[in-house]
């Protein structure tokens, strides 16, 4: 695997100074500035314990724009929430997370990017998608636990065409280590592989990429995406989020997901299997405490129905399976289901919105439980 990086590194290297090299470009910069708010109150439930939180959910800056070259963009996201930072780990000399995107873009050829930087992998369209632009107030169990999320590397994008049906290719190798990871490679490197069609032809404003049918497709439209993801020597419980391990894993993932949207109907459903070349359960010998990477299978499915009103209906049902593993380990995790109702405003598309849902979840061995939750978003720029 390594070879192969260095291939890689050498081939995007030949192919980026070729072309830089064959044109003199005027100097242009440009630049574009967006930030976000999310603000978030909730009720929990589970038998009679019952707990309120108000929060800041987000609060984020964007740049984006070109710099020097045409052939050049660039972007920077960062996250202003101590949620958006995580708690302090030594990987990241104890300091706040606040760089969720910092990644440079070039244009090898009119359909062929480069991408260099750290950012989101690309893996499950829910994680992709961005969290300004979702149909429910978050993401579901499905994402949060088996995400590949964002990470240190290099990705090359290629457009392209089968017949009538568009399609995207991605590659990616990345650190493996996650976002803003300061003390070098704990594990190995992690290789990613997309692959997306578009059978009926491209959606409206990248419709693809955002959750509800606000633009009212007027003809049918399809998205599907295949991803796989290898990570060699992964440390972390969730490969490249979760606690840092005291033992390593090589973790393999597939995401199989589509979007279909039409005259306000929308639906989204994903399907996630995450597994590791050997136990995901050890006993770490230095305080004999159990602990465990994250592996197992998900199904999450999602529908909803614009009104002429910009008034939305959705529903969601979500399946966690966690992997079972040898007797002798308690099992860490259990299966859970959660069932979700959501009620949304947009009073300028995903700008300005209200959103609202209800949640049941059935967790194994557990009482059922309930939550609740009124978000408002306002974007800018």
């Amino acid at each position: 695997m390594n070879r192969f990086l260095v291939v890689l590194i050498i081939v995007c290297s030949s192919l980026f100074t070729d072309n830089l090299s064959a044109q003199i470009v005027q100097n242009l910069s440009t630049m574009k500035f967006d930030g976000r708010i999310q603000n978030l109150g909730l009720v929990e439930m589970q038998g009679e314990e019952v707990e309120t939180n108000l929060m800041v959910r987000r609060a984020r800056l964007k740049f984006e724009g070109v710099a020097i070259n045409p052939k050049f963009q660039y972007k920077v996201e960062l996250g202003l929430t101590n949620r958006d930072h995580g708690s302090p780990i030594p990987q990241t000399k104890n300091s706040a997370r606040i760089i969720l995107d910092a990644v440079v873009k070039y244009e090898i050829a009119g359909n062929t990017n480069l991408w260099f930087g750290q950012t989101k992998l690309p893996g499950n369209r829910e994680r992709v998608i961005s969290s300004a632009k979702l149909q429910f107030v978050d993401r579901s169990l499905l994402n949060s636990n088996y995400n590949i999320d964002r990470d240190m590397g290099v990705q090359l994008h290629q457009k392209f065409d089968i017949g009538n049906i568009k399609a995207k290719a991605i590659v990616s190798i990345s650190q493996g280590e996650g976002r803003n990871i300061t003390t070098g490679n704990d594990g190995g490197f992690d290789y990613t592989g997309r692959v997306e069609l578009l059978p009926l032809g491209s959606f409206t404003s990248k419709g693809d990429y955002f959750g509800s049918d606000i633009k009212r497709e007027e003809k049918p439209k399809l998205a599907l995406g295949l991803s796989y993801d290898y990570h060699d020597d992964a440390s972390r419980a969730r490969g490249n989020t979760g606690s840092f391990l005291s033992q390593t894993r090589t973790l393999s993932t597939i995401f199989a997901d589509m979007m279909f949207k039409y005259k306000g109907f929308s639906v989204m459903a994903e399907y996630a299997i995450k597994s590791s070349d050997g136990s995901s359960v050890f006993i770490d010998e230095t305080d004999s405490l159990e602990y465990n990477f994250i592996t197992g299978s998900a199904l999450n499915i999602q529908a909803g129905y614009l009104l002429p009103s910009h008034w939305e209906l959705a529903a969601r049902f979500t399946s966690v399976t966690p992997e079972l593993v040898e007797p002798e380990y308690v099992q860490a995790q259990v299966d859970v289901s959660m069932y979700t109702l959501g009620i949304s405003k947009y009073i300028d598309g995903h700008n300005l919105k209200v959103q609202s849902d209800f949640s049941i979840i059935l967790e194994e061995g557990m009482e059922e439980s309930y939550l609740a939750r009124l978000q408002f978003e306002l974007s800018f720029n």
